[in-house]
């Protein structure tokens, strides 16, 4: 009897130590956790990789560890755990979503598409993983390509806001103005403070010579953001194909005061101030442009051109 429950305790002592290591390797994947959230990612990935000596297989320690490896921009060795973790569970969505972002970093936009479509196969319904497409489609020119994932992101998520602005700006890049000013109105409805919208609509505008409606974007972009100084030009050329002169003169002078450096704003000043017939003054704005900018080709040709009248 004696003999036997000898035998008995080496067989429950031999089953309790992969639970005491699963445990173990559970503790030093909560540490790494805490320091990756303090963004120690050394510590953290130090923490990872004694949870993966004890526990091989441990899918979230390669992939939380990929993620701090990314965080250190060790991106290849990111990618390695992301592989790990994905071939220890192929229906991992998260580690291709991520693994994608990190071939985008390393410019294999191709290779991040595949882990796209791979993310799509398994969650359907994830509408970030459209739009992430979408974005690594814009990478490779695929403008329609593009429409197409955002289009579907907006499909499953009705509120996506980037979604839709970046659909908008999609169809501006095929001249579809119309279009593009409809996905703007969309993005600015859910979001009204988002300043970026109302300036790319504005240029839409422009494009579309609604320079009146041009100039109220631009003035709401201004009202979020009194030293957007694309704005302040952006407003400047609009004023400008209006035949407000002095009008436009005072947005080059504003852009100027919040960035003195800003080539641009001497230029287009100096071709206002030439249909004011200040060629003096036009020829000084191109010369200071030229100082700024000095492969700034239409500066020197307007300038020569001012030296003739």
């Amino acid at each position: 009897m004696k003999r036997l429950f000898i035998y008995i305790g080496i067989y429950i002592f031999s089953i309790s130590i992969p639970i005491l290591s699963q445990s173990k390797a559970e503790e030093f994947w909560g540490n790494g956790n805490t320091k990756y959230k303090l963004e120690n990612y050394k510590g953290a990935t130090q923490d990872y990789n004694k949870a993966i000596k004890l526990n091989p297989n441990y899918t979230m320690a390669y992939y939380n560890r990929g993620l701090a490896k990314k965080s250190l921009q060790d991106y290849q060795g990111a990618i390695q755990d992301f592989n790990k973790a994905i071939e220890i569970d192929s229906n991992y969505a998260e580690a291709y979503y991520i693994r994608e972002l990190v071939k985008v970093k390393l410019q294999d936009y191709q290779g991040s598409i595949h882990d796209y479509d791979r993310v799509i196969e398994i969650s359907p319904n994830y509408a970030n993983a459209y739009y992430a497409r979408g974005l690594v489609k814009n990478l490779l020119s695929d403008v329609q390509g593009e429409i197409k994932d955002y289009s579907k992101a907006i499909e499953i998520d009705s509120n996506y806001t980037e979604a839709y602005y970046n659909r908008g700006y999609a169809k501006d890049k095929l001249e579809d103005y119309q279009g593009a000013i409809r996905d703007y109105d969309k993005t600015i409805e859910i979001n009204s403070n988002y300043t970026e919208v109302y300036g790319t609509r504005g240029l839409a505008k422009v494009k579309l010579q609604d320079f009146q409606g041009a100039i109220q974007d631009f003035n709401k972009v201004i009202e979020l953001d009194p030293i957007d100084t694309k704005a302040y030009l952006n407003r400047g050329l609009a004023k400008d194909s209006l035949s407000d002169y002095r009008g436009a003169i005072q947005d080059f002078n504003k852009t100027i005061e919040i960035n003195p450096n800003y080539a641009n704003a001497y230029y287009h000043r100096g071709n206002t101030k030439r249909e004011l017939s200040d060629h003096s003054g036009a020829i000084q704005d191109f010369t200071k442009a030229i100082k700024i900018s000095p492969k700034y080709v239409d500066a020197y040709n307007n300038r020569g051109n001012g030296t003739c009248q």
